[in-house]
């Protein structure tokens, strides 16, 4: 599953197939009866393939767009007699007798799903789509040369201040943009940043925490004018090839590293490939990646002597995924501060952090013989499904049980009683990241940001077990 902010398609795999007609008003004519078909064609059918882009910072799978087109159905450019620059541009938009078109230019008119569709402000009389500024076009508005243009644009010596300005002002009253494409094959970067989640698609919707990191990356990135090229994989294995895929075709100019693990291949990849990356949540790893780090040891330990204050003395962690750093870290973190205040009924659980999971365990603690008096959740929808599991029962929250969630969010004051939860603002921490990955850019040296232990928010969750 692919998804794309701003850039190109990350998947550049899996594509579909679709069938328009071309234009924009509605089915192209037949061709004359015995008009030639061009070599190694269908009859009357052009295949073209775009590249498109969906919603936010999703990255749309590459797609094959088939449009029905007919010979001699596209009135040609009345500048082409007059303008030798103009006819090239009119055999672009011509879909008589031509072999493949070039890339975007079909399709996009065709409006076929997942392709670069024109804005209204491309459209020109008739609906048809405007031919993108080049630079070209530029140099004969300027009345300079087109290394002139290029001189200018890329801020290089060779081209009076003058001439620099009046191609600039041009440019932007043509709308020309760079080609991202251009870019990377010259070595001067993508300007996008790839962000690669090996979990199953469907915990997009569930956890808060994600979705504010990523709008804390994107803040950032706006303000460079980078792109953020996101995709969704099974398994680290796939995410492995995705950077190697990335790499290859300089689709990327550096990497945000979620989900950090004990044993993890990722860092080692990313350092042979040599692209910049920063490790989101720290990394034990012994390569060299800047980090921006989270306390997880200290937020438990925080957490613990809260409820050890309470009267606490049976303690359950219900944790998130097996072999995440940070998941081991809060398990480390918890068995060291029982061990501490000698603690022996305090143990931890993990989950794929879902509230069908966490509705499940916390069933399974309170059907025991001996059940937990204080439950601490790894997110905020694992805790408001235990608040829902312990009602089934007919238990009250915090009187026979009380609840802490590792993340604090709107969910957390939904709930009946409203949750005690930890204050993180996982909005700061993907500004962090990102601007940590934009100082790599920059040419510094890798370094590990540590952000601020969280405020524990005591609410009306937790409170003293029952003697």
């Amino acid at each position: 599953m692919g998804l794309r902010v701003d850039t190109a398609n990350a998947a550049g795999a899996a594509g579909t197939t679709g069938s328009g007609t071309a234009g924009t008003g509605g089915s192209a004519p037949a061709p004359p009866a015995g008009a030639p078909e061009p070599s190694g064609h269908v009859p009357g059918t052009r295949k073209v393939t775009a590249t498109g882009t969906t919603g936010i910072g999703a990255a749309a799978p590459e797609t094959t767009a088939t449009g029905t087109t007919g010979a001699g159905t596209t009135a040609p450019d009345p500048r082409a007699a007059s303008d030798p620059r103009a006819a090239s541009g009119a055999d672009a938009r011509s879909t008589a007798g031509r072999g493949t078109a070039p890339r975007g230019t079909e399709a996009s008119r065709a409006g076929a799903p997942g392709t670069d569709g024109p804005s209204a402000r491309e459209r020109g009389a008739g609906g048809r789509a405007r031919r993108r500024p080049t630079i070209k076009d530029i140099a004969r508005r300027a009345g300079v040369s087109e290394s002139a243009v290029s001189f200018a644009l890329n801020d290089r010596p060779g081209v009076s201040q003058a001439t620099r300005e009046r191609v600039r002002r041009v440019a932007e009253e043509v709308g020309w943009r760079p080609s991202t494409a251009a870019r990377a094959l010259s070595g001067e970067g993508a300007a996008t940043i790839g962000l690669v989640l090996a979990r199953p698609a469907r915990m997009l919707g569930v956890e808060s925490f994600f979705l504010q990191l990523i709008s804390g990356v994107q803040q950032v990135l706006a303000e460079r004018r980078l792109g953020l090229l996101f995709q969704v994989v099974d398994e680290v294995t796939a995410e492995c090839a995705m950077y190697r895929h990335w790499w290859a075709e300089h689709r990327v100019d550096g990497v945000l590293l979620v989900d950090p693990r004990s044993r993890d291949p990722r860092p080692g990849v990313l350092a042979s490939l040599g692209l910049p990356a920063v490790a989101i949540g720290g990394t034990d790893s012994g390569e060299r990646l800047s980090a921006v780090a989270a306390d997880d040891a200290g937020a438990m330990a925080r957490i613990v002597a809260h409820l050890y204050e309470l009267g606490h003395r049976d303690i359950v962690h219900v944790a998130g995924l097996p072999g995440l750093a940070h998941t081991e870290r809060r398990i480390a973190s918890l068995r060291a501060e029982a061990e501490r205040r000698g603690l022996s009924r305090v143990r931890s659980l993990t989950t794929d952090y879902s509230d069908t999971e966490g509705a499940e365990v916390t069933r399974r603690l309170l059907a025991e013989e001996r059940p937990p008096t204080a439950v601490v959740y790894d997110n905020d929808v694992m805790a408001a499904a235990g608040v829902a599991a312990a009602a089934e029962r007919g238990l009250s929250v915090p009187g026979d049980l009380s609840l802490v969630s590792w993340e604090d969010s709107v969910l957390c004051r939904m709930v009946h009683p409203w949750l005690t939860a930890l204050a993180r603002d996982p909005v700061a921490f993907g500004r962090t990241a990102a601007q940590e990955l934009t100082r790599l850019l920059d040419g510094c040296a890798a370094r590990t940001v540590r952000v601020p232990l969280p405020e524990l928010l005591v609410r009306e969750s937790t409170a003293a077990p029952r003697a």
